[in-house]
Parts: C-alpha cells; structure tokens; sequence
C-alpha cells in the first residue's frame, strides 16, 4: 500500500504524450503527485536532480541524450516506469529487471496494473542492475522518431516542425501539411507513408485527412456513422470524418 502519493516527473520528447500520461495520472491522486514535467533528457537531469522524485515516467527514446546516458547523470536513480514503443520480443527485458514499462500509447488498465507493481517496488532501488538494463536498450536497433517536415519554396527548401502541424490532407497528387499559424505548406509525402511515419499523436480520420489529436477541440455527432472534428487552430477547422476510419477515432476515444 502507498501510504503517500508519489512524487512524479514526466520526460518525454512528445508533448501529446506527456499531456495524455498527465490526464491519466490525475485520476489517482493518492498515488501520484505530478511535480515536474521535462521535454527531454536534459531538462530532466536539472529538474530530477533538483526535486528529487520518488519515481519517473521515463521515454528512453529521445533525440540527443537517450534515456541510458540521462540516466547515468543522476546524483541519485529514483523509481522508474519506462513509457516506450519497443516491441513485444524486447519488452520482455523489461520483465526481468524489477521494473515495469508501458507500451504507447499508455492505456488506463495497463497503468492500473503498474500501479499494483508500485507496492512491491524497492525505494532503493540497484542502480547498477537498472544501468545495466538500460545500457542494454540503448544498443538496441531502433526506429527514428519524426521531428520535422520539408516543406519546397521554389528553390528553397525549408523546415517546419512536426508539432506545429495541425492537420494534414491530401488533394490530387499533392499533400498539405496546415500549420498553427495557418499556412497551408506542400510536401512531397503521401498519406500513407504519412500514416506509416508520424509518431503518437497523429489519427488518420478520413482517407485524405490525418489529424494532430493535440489539436482536437470538440466532436459532435454527424450523420451516416461519421462525427465532425473541431480543431483548435486559427481557422477553427472543421472536419467530417469518414466512415471507414470510425473505429480509429473510437479507439483513440477509449484511450483518453
């Protein structure tokens, strides 16, 4: 039993990510006590090393400083969850090692089941046994995460953040990344490859349309099995799903 919520801090690269492991935990006030959140590895070590938490959420894949190097710059290891997109053969090392993982995207009856392990888990933890682990994930072969887009001007070509995509759509033979400040810029992507690439965060709704579910304002009910989505973006965008891509925004649902 946790006499006492845990002091928390969340680390993860993807903000969709941090907020939908915030909302999550906040239904378990006597468990967690979110006092810090870190975009990425170094920002963590400053808030770790300065709040001390009793236990982490921790994504291992991040650009720049990975979660094994964050790690070892640690005064001192707290409890750790890893939040990671590792497939099933390789979560099996997270079973040997008295720690727990939760597979993105993060589901209420997985947390639930972490949240029994909490119980058992050692304050002390063996930091040498966990830096061994991680050092172990660290050399594993792993797909790289989308940061950005290219966008051609002409001659030119530019760069625009993934983050900052509100939504994208396919028209022809062109595809149409629409931005927070509402600039429409073409890139040479389709929606599949899209579809393929994009990280947590990013549902398909429609088949030219995949929407950044950060964005998602509102949805009502439409006709013929369908919804409409509202976005939050300066041209409060309006979007009518389509009804092959109903169980997508249902699973998405369910997961929120």
């Amino acid at each position: 039993m946790i006499n006492t919520p845990l002091k928390t801090i969340i680390i993860d690269d993807e903000p969709p990510a941090i907020k939908r492991l915030r909302d999550l935990l906040s239904d378990y006030p006597l468990v967690f006590e979110i006092v810090g959140e870190a975009p990425g590895s170094k920002e963590a070590v400053i808030i770790i090393n300065k709040l001390k938490p009793d236990l982490i959420f921790l994504d291992i894949q991040m650009p720049g400083m990975n979660g094994f190097e964050m790690l070892n710059r640690l005064e001192k290891i707290p409890m750790i969850i890893f939040c990671t997109a590792y497939d099933q053969y390789s979560l099996k090392a997270f079973e040997t090692n008295s720690v727990d993982y939760l597979l993105k995207p993060v589901k209420k009856e997985r947390l639930d089941q972490a949240i029994a392990k909490l119980t058992f888990f050692k304050k002390e933890l063996q930091s040498e046994k966990i830096m061994g682990f991680l050092e172990d994930l660290a050399n594993m072969e792993r797909p790289k995460t989308m940061t950005s887009l290219t966008v051609r001007r002409g001659n030119k070509i530019n760069f625009i953040k993934l983050n900052d995509v509100v939504y994208f759509k396919a028209e022809e033979k062109y595809v149409s990344a629409f931005t927070t400040d509402g600039k429409e810029n073409i890139i040479d992507l389709t929606i599949k490859v899209l579809e393929e690439k994009l990280p947590y965060g990013y549902l398909r709704v429609h088949r030219s349309i995949i929407i950044n579910t950060l964005y998602i304002n509102e949805i009502q009910t439409y006709f013929n099995s369908r919804v409409t989505i509202f976005l939050s973006d300066l041209k409060q965008t309006k979007i009518i799903t389509g009804r092959s891509y109903m169980k997508n925004i249902k699973d998405w649902m369910e997961l929120k």
